[in-house]
């Protein structure tokens, strides 16, 4: 048996960090563990026997910080970082002026600051107060046998350091001195960390939504008394009153009252739904009117909104299988850019015939080659892309599931409650509306699902005498002294009526045989969902759409022919657990499968499906059973799902591309020696920025195409 660890993690700076936390513990035996850049957080499943501070005490060896995560992880701006680069700036700043003075007919001249001294004494609190981070990270990486960002920029701006120490004391009149470059190095990678984290807490924005959704406190009824406890303080069994603008505490039972409950932030249905005694509400929606007294029935952890979050950060946290390659580059990347840095030093000095020209394009190559924007390239987007779909209702399981959905070439859909609203209602009524009445009045006495349609389509009340139930075929009883029998086709031919030759689409029966004569009839059909035909002719420009239903075949044949989907891809008469056999005879076929049910009924298809998507409402069972859950009732969720994983895949790629271009053309230039060093600190910090910035690009990417329906 295995369990589950949450921890934040401290000290990271690039991906070669999480890449050697997560090889470190994945060395030990039966941990499996994901380390979140990012959001520097890891998700580690170890074994019930081994401790969780075991686990800490690894990760504190090799270098990082490591606490159990109890609540949701929000992060915040770390206002060191901010402190250190505005003193950083400030000392740098006469060391920038001193590099535009020293260019030929500069408008600056400022001779005094060329004093080697005052440049010494300006770099030194730069390299070595503000730049102490950089040597510890870097310390704390080489002793745990990898080597990170930290050395990199320890590496590069020590050698423009030390080096311009030793011109300084050894040509006191004309020294090479490269102080400015040092300073100003750790200066732009400050600047440039200061901005990547303010960027990385926007990809957080859906966690923050969510957590703004939880009350604070809740007001309880005691003995007849109203009373305010804070959140934590409530029990399952508790009444809490809700009033109008308040939002509902926790998951609980409706005893008294009714009220519109804004759900939007949860299901993503724009339109308050009403809620009465015995209806069941979601902690953190609002109560938009109303006054209701409620049974609490989840408190804390147990809640929907609790559970969502966990999804969303489950999500956040596990990587996609793109990410997997880009991690085991990062993981080599530092080690063989040393390696690039040294054959620069050694090829330039060789060719220039001087330590000090050679030194510069050695520096340039050690800083721009940093792999941070390689390493958050995808989990950013990830973090963006989740998070979008939660605010849209849409929870994706983790990174794999939003990968594995562009591939989706066939999706496939249940019919009932799903393409449906999952209720009959009568389409269309026949002949004379007594008979009709008394149809709907001998109904109320009946429990069957179609009697309920008939119910309340028309509310009449007659005095039935007799009432009988033939299981399966229908109701009969006498009203004023006529002999009337509803039901089905089958039943009224049993008795050897004539039954009229009505037709309405894909619908089923009930007639209505007064005194041996059938008179009316009710067709009833379970009616499509508003979206449902827009949704499916959406899909199906990119992906082939399949039927599979437990209903008649010419039904399920109507049905397919109104929403245009070929007759060959309808599977009618079905039993739900041989719906998973349809799906595994689509995949030999060659197929990539999503397959869109309830989250219960369909489990087995789900969970066989390549892609198992529920339209559960958020039940336990959909979010634990499906890759993907819709939390709302409209199908244009699932169209969203789709668009969501092809934009989030799209944008990871062009991530990945900037990064790997980046270096890719950087360092042959930092080579050659064209790129200052100060100009590849200032590209290297940018890399990160610019990455970060094109993820969030994902919040203003629409999601649905023609713009309709969103």
């Amino acid at each position: 048996m295995s369990k589950t660890i949450e921890l934040n993690i401290e000290g990271m700076t690039c991906a070669a960090c999480s890449a050697r936390i997560e090889k470190v513990l994945n060395r030990m035996d039966g941990v499996d563990a994901t380390v979140n850049l990012p959001l520097e957080t890891a998700r580690i499943a170890v074994p019930d026997e081994l401790d969780e501070q075991a686990i800490i005490d690894k990760i504190k060896k090799v270098g990082y910080g490591a606490t159990i995560k109890s609540a949701p992880h929000e992060k915040v701006q770390d206002r060191r970082m901010l402190y250190r680069f505005f003193i950083a700036a400030l000392l740098s700043l006469p060391l920038l002026l001193s590099m535009v003075s020293h260019i030929p007919n500069s408008p600056v001249h400022l001779t005094f600051l060329m004093n080697p001294w005052l440049q010494f004494a300006l770099a030194t609190p730069v390299q070595f107060i503000i730049g102490a981070p950089f040597y510890v990270g870097a310390y704390k990486s080489l002793r745990s046998g990898s080597a990170n960002m930290d050395v990199l920029v320890a590496l590069g701006t020590s050698a423009a350091y030390f080096y311009s120490v030793a011109e300084m004391l050894i040509h006191p009149v004309m020294p090479n001195l490269y102080f400015e470059t040092s300073a100003i190095l750790i200066t732009l990678v400050l600047l440039g960390k200061v901005l990547e984290d303010r960027a990385k807490q926007q990809t957080t924005g859906a966690i923050k939504s969510l957590l703004s959704l939880q009350a604070t406190d809740a007001v309880v009824l005691d003995n007849g008394t109203e009373r305010t406890v804070a959140i934590d303080q409530i029990q399952p069994g508790m009444q809490i009153v809700v009033k109008p603008g308040q939002k509902i505490p926790m998951d609980g039972m409706i005893l008294s009252g009714d009220a519109y409950l804004d759900e939007s932030m949860l299901t993503g249905e724009p339109l308050p739904a009403h809620k009465g005694a015995d209806d069941t509400v979601i902690g953190g929606t609002l109560n938009t009117n109303g006054n209701l007294l409620i049974e609490a029935t989840k408190v804390g952890q147990e809640t929907m909104l609790a559970n969502i979050i966990r999804v969303v950060e489950q999500a956040q946290t596990e990587k996609a299988p793109i990410q997997r390659q880009a991690d085991r580059i990062s993981g080599i990347f530092v080690p063989i850019v040393v390696a690039i840095a040294l054959i620069t030093l050694g090829a330039w000095w060789l060719t220039a015939g001087s330590f000090a020209e050679a030194i510069r394009p050695a520096i340039a190559v050690l800083v721009i080659a940093c792999p941070c924007a390689l390493g958050l390239a995808t989990p950013t987007s990830i973090m963006v892309g989740t998070g979008k779909g939660a605010e849209h209702g849409v929870l994706f399981k983790g990174g794999a599931q939003l990968e594995s959905l562009q591939h989706v070439d066939a999706v496939v859909f249940d019919k009932t409650g799903t393409l449906t609203v999952g209720r009959p209602v009568v389409v269309e009524t026949f002949g004379n509306e007594q008979a009709l009445d008394f149809a709907a009045a001998i109904e109320k006495k009946s429990e069957h699902p179609l009697a309920h349609a008939i119910t309340e389509e028309r509310d009449v009340v007659f005095d039935i005498e007799q009432f009988q139930v033939d299981a399966g075929r229908g109701v009969s009883g006498m009203i004023l002294g006529r002999n009337i029998l509803v039901g089905s086709e089958r039943m009224m031919r049993d008795q050897q009526f004539d039954v009229p030759d009505w037709s309405s689409a894909g619908a089923t029966f009930v007639y209505v045989a007064v005194d041996g004569h059938v008179e009316a009839g009710y067709a009833i059909r379970d009616e499509l969902k508003p979206t449902t035909k827009h949704v499916i002719a959406q899909i199906q420009q990119t992906k082939a759409v399949y039927l599979l239903t437990g209903d008649r075949k010419d039904v399920a044949l109507n049905l397919a022919t109104e929403l245009g989907i070929p007759t060959n891809h309808v599977f009618a008469d079905i039993l739900p657990i041989e719906k998973a056999d349809h799906i595994k005879a689509l995949q030999d076929a060659g197929h990539r499968v999503a397959m869109v049910g309830d989250g219960i009924n369909d489990a087995p298809a789900l969970a066989t499906a390549d892609v198992g998507i529920a339209l559960g409402s958020g039940t336990d069972v959909a979010l634990e059973a499906a890759d993907v859950t819709l939390l709302g009732h409209d199908l244009q969720q699932v169209a969203t799902a789709i668009r969501l994983s092809e934009q989030t895949m799209k944008n990871i790629r062009q991530n990945l591309f900037f990064a790997l271009a980046y270096n890719t053309i950087g360092i042959p230039v930092a080579f050659l020696g064209l790129l200052a060093p100060w100009l590849a600190g200032a590209a290297m910090a940018f890399s990160s920025v610019s990455v970060v910035t094109n993820a969030l690009r994902l919040k203003r990417t629409p999601l649905t195409k023609g713009g309709t329906h969103s």
